[in-house]
């Protein structure tokens, strides 16, 4: 078989493995579309409101599907030998990864994609202003925090430490990038650091695909570019099987 082949067959095997853990199902898609409900239901009637945080929930859906997803799943086979073991078979590393990857991908655009018809159909923001640019912005989200969150896992010492590890990145990073609320009402100081990180452009990029925000979107695709870059060396650079 091909090696495209071979990493399609990965990827299938993927999805039966992740939808046969409710926990992996919960944190992808239940807990995103949970908190849109709840936080929406607050601003139901506020315009203003719902198109900040449609946006805001569908970056934080991409970060959840992939940096975090990708942080934990690539520390849990590598500590448990896992990794080890497939680097002594004849599948060709890029169809292993690109399988792992690619479910870890596919989650992330599922799940923005329920974001934006549960805020049309329910809370009335309109349809995405420029679909191709909510696409490209996805993926360009997705390849960041997936490389990011590949690269991250080389920092974790081991599974049972990946909550701590986690939560002390993405709990601060979707509060100061606008998830919930605009950035723009954040101190000078903690807004100059979400300008510095990828999330906050993520979610421009995304407000002004759904919303039709008025954002620098070739400066913020830039920002989560150069992100990616770096996220992608770190990953290849010091990637351990064991």
């Amino acid at each position: 078989m091909s090696s495209l082949s071979l990493a399609w067959e990965q990827f299938r095997l993927e999805r039966k493995l992740f939808w046969r853990n409710p926990s992996a199902a919960f944190f992808n898609f239940v807990l995103p579309v949970l908190l849109l409900l709840l936080v929406a239901s607050v601003f139901a009637g506020e315009e203003d409101e719902l198109e900040v945080l449609i946006p805001g929930i569908a970056g934080m859906s991409v970060m959840a599907a992939t940096f975090n997803a990708l942080a934990f799943n690539v520390t849990f086979l590598r500590e448990e030998g896992i990794l080890k073991r497939v680097r002594g078979t004849p599948m060709p590393t890029i169809s292993y990864l690109g399988g792992l990857i690619g479910s870890a991908v596919a989650n992330a655009f599922v799940t923005v994609a329920l974001v934006v018809v549960i805020g049309n159909l329910l809370y009335g923001v309109d349809w995405p202003h420029e679909p191709l640019s909510l696409v490209a912005f996805t993926g360009l989200g997705v390849v960041c925090f997936a490389a990011l969150g590949i690269a991250f896992s080389h920092a974790i010492p081991n599974v049972d430490s990946v909550p701590a590890y986690q939560n002390a990145v993405f709990l601060p990073l979707i509060f100061i990038s606008g998830v919930f609320y605009s950035s723009d009402d954040l101190p000078p100081a903690l807004e100059a650091v979400a300008q510095a990180l990828p999330l906050k452009h993520v979610i421009d990029g995304l407000s002004a695909a759904i919303v039709g925000s008025s954002v620098n979107e070739a400066g913020a695709a830039a920002v989560i570019a150069l992100w990616a870059a770096a996220s992608a060396f770190l990953a290849v650079r010091f990637f351990r099987w064991e």
